[in-house]
C-alpha cells in the first residue's frame, strides 16, 4: 500500500536518530514507505514535485519505538486485550513494532499458532506485530519447542514469558539448540520458589504494609545461573527484566567477559519505586516488584551507561476481577504501551538520561536484538516515524486509554511528552486528538 503514497517531506523538525546520535534541526524525505534522505537541508518546498509535506512544528521526529515485551490476549484472552486494541494503544504511545509474549491460550508453541498471530495481526493491527514463541511446550518448562521451525514460521525470540525456566538442564539444551539458529533466548529471571508467597520488594516497606516480601536473590540467583549457561553454550541470551543493583553488576561482568548477553528493564522499575505502592495500589503489583530508590537509581545509571540494553513496556492488561482484590491476592501486571515514552521522558527531564540514549533503548537496540529493520533514520530504512511534543503536559486518564483493560500504573499521574502522530511506512496510523 505504501508504494501508492506520494513522496513525503517531514520538515521543521528536531531530528533525533538514536542509531547515530544525530540531534539537529532538519527534515526527512520519504518515498514508497522508505526513508530516502535526512538532514538540515530538507526544508519546506525542497521535495520533488507532488510531495506531501508535514510541518513538524519544531517537535521531535524520531524512529518508532520497538517494544520487546507485551502481553496480547489473542488468542484466548480477548477480554483483556486483542491484537487490534494493543496495536491502537501502541500507536498512541509511539510504538511501531510490538513483540507479543507466547502466554496465550493455546500458547504460541507451534508454527501454526505463530502463523495465526501473524495473519491476525495483518488483518487487524495497525502496527507491526512479531510473536515471541514459547521456549518449552505449553510453557511448562520441561520439553523444548521446535525452535528452528518456529523461527522459520516467523518467531523473533524464544521465551516462556513471565515463567522462568527453572530446570537448568532444560535451559542448557534450549541454549545449545538455539545457538545453531542464532536465535535469541529470553528468560524471566525470577525464581518462583524464592518468590514464594511474596508480593512486593522485601524490606522495611513490606513489613510496614504487612505484606510478604520478594528478595532480590529471587532475581540474581536465576540471572547468575543463566549467565553461566550462556558462557557454557555460547548462545545469545537476554535477561527479560532486571530490577536491582546486584543484577546490573552481574550483567556488567558478563558483558566485560565478552558473552552474548543482554538485558532489559521495565519502564515501571525505571520510573517508580516501592513507595509508590502507597496504600496497597494493586495496579503496582508487578513482577519483578518495584524495588527501593537505591535500586531504581542503579538501573537508571546502568541504562545511561549502556549496561542495560532495552526498555520495555511490560504491557500486561488485567481485568477488573483480577485487580480489584486485596494486594496479596491481585494478579501481577500493568498497562505500559501507551505511556512508555512519556514515562521515560521523566528521566530526560531529570537530566539522568539523554533523549538519544532513551530512544536508543526504546527503538534502535531492541530492533537489533530481534533483527527487524527499525530504530534508525537513514536512507533505505522503513519510514516508521513518530512526531513527539516532549514538552506536552497531561494527566493520565485510564478511561481515555486505548487498551481494553485499565490497569495503568500511571493513572492520574502527571506526565510530560505526548506522541502527536505515528506513521508506519509513511502512512499515518495515529494522530493525537485533544477531544
Amino acid at each position: 500500500m505504501s508504494a501508492f503514497l506520494p513522496p513525503q517531506l517531514f520538515h521543521n523538525a528536531r531530528i533525533v536518530d538514536p542509531a547515530t546520535e544525530r540531534d539537529e534541526r532538519g527534515g526527512v524525505l520519504v518515498r514508497a514507505g522508505l526513508i530516502v534522505d535526512v538532514g538540515p537541508h530538507l526544508v519546506a518546498g525542497s521535495g520533488p514535485d507532488g510531495t506531501q509535506e508535514h510541518d513538524c512544528g519544531g517537535h521531535v521526529l524520531a524512529p518508532g519505538l520497538v517494544d520487546l515485551r507485551a502481553f496480547v490476549g489473542e488468542p484466548g484472552a480477548e477480554h483483556r486485550e486483542t491484537l487490534k486494541t494493543a496495536s491502537e494503544a501502541a500507536a498512541a504511545g509511539g510504538v511501531t513494532t510490538v513483540v507479543c509474549m507466547p502466554e496465550t491460550n493455546p500458547p504460541i508453541d507451534e508454527p501454526a499458532i505463530v502463523d495465526f498471530v501473524l495473519r491476525r495481526a495483518r488483518d487487524t493491527a495497525i502496527v507491526h506485530v512479531h510473536p515471541a514463541a514459547a521456549l518449552t511446550k505449553e510453557l511448562a518448562g520441561r520439553e523444548l519447542t521446535e525452535i528452528g521451525l518456529l523461527q522459520e514460521a516467523g518467531a523473533v525470540a524464544f521465551t516462556d514469558g513471565t515463567r522462568a525456566v527453572t530446570n537448568a538442564q532444560v535451559l542448557r539444551r534450549a541454549m545449545t539448540y538455539a545457538r545453531d539458529f542464532d536465535a535469541l533466548i529470553i528468560n524471566h529471571v525470577e525464581d518462583p520458589d524464592l518468590v514464594g508467597d511474596g508480593v512486593m520488594n522485601e524490606g522495611a516497606r513490606a513489613s510496614l504494609l504487612g505484606l510478604h516480601g520478594i528478595p532480590r536473590e529471587a532475581e540474581t540467583v536465576v540471572l547468575e545461573r543463566d549467565i553461566r549457561l550462556a558462557r557454557l553454550t555460547g548462545a545469545r541470551y537476554h535477561a527479560a527484566l532486571v530490577s536491582c543493583a546486584d543484577s546490573v553488576e552481574i550483567v556488567r561482568r558478563a558483558k566485560d567477559s565478552g558473552l552474548k548477553a543482554t538485558c532489559g528493564v521495565s519502564i515501571n522499575n525505571l520510573t517508580l519505586n516501592e513507595i509508590d505502592i502507597g496504600d496497597y495500589r494493586t495496579f503496582l503489583r508487578l513482577s519483578p516488584p518495584l524495588r527501593d530508590e537505591d535500586d531504581r537509581q542503579a538501573v537508571i545509571a546502568a541504562l545511561a551507561e549502556g549496561v542495560i540494553d532495552v526498555i520495555v513496556s511490560d504491557h500486561n492488561p488485567q481485568d477488573v476481577e483480577t485487580k480489584r482484590l486485596p494486594f496479596s491476592e491481585a494478579a501481577n501486571g500493568a498497562l505500559g504501551l501507551e505511556t512508555l515514552l512519556s514515562a521515560g521522558l521523566r528521566l530526560v527531564e531529570a537530566g539522568q538520561v539523554t533523549l538519544p540514549r532513551l530512544l536508543h533503548a526504546l527503538s534502535t537496540r531492541p530492533a537489533q536484538l530481534i533483527g527487524v529493520p527499525g530504530g534508525q533514520l537513514s536512507a533505505g530504512k522503513p519510514a516508521d516515524l513518530i512526531i513527539v511534543d516532549i514538552d506536552f503536559p497531561y494527566v493520565v486518564d485510564k478511561l481515555k486509554l486505548h487498551s481494553k483493560s485499565k490497569n495503568s500504573p500511571f493513572d492520574e499521574a502527571r506526565l510530560t511528552g505526548r506522541v502527536l502522530k505515528t506513521f508506519i511506512a509513511g502512512r499515518l496510523v495515529y494522530a493525537y486528538d485533544e477531544q
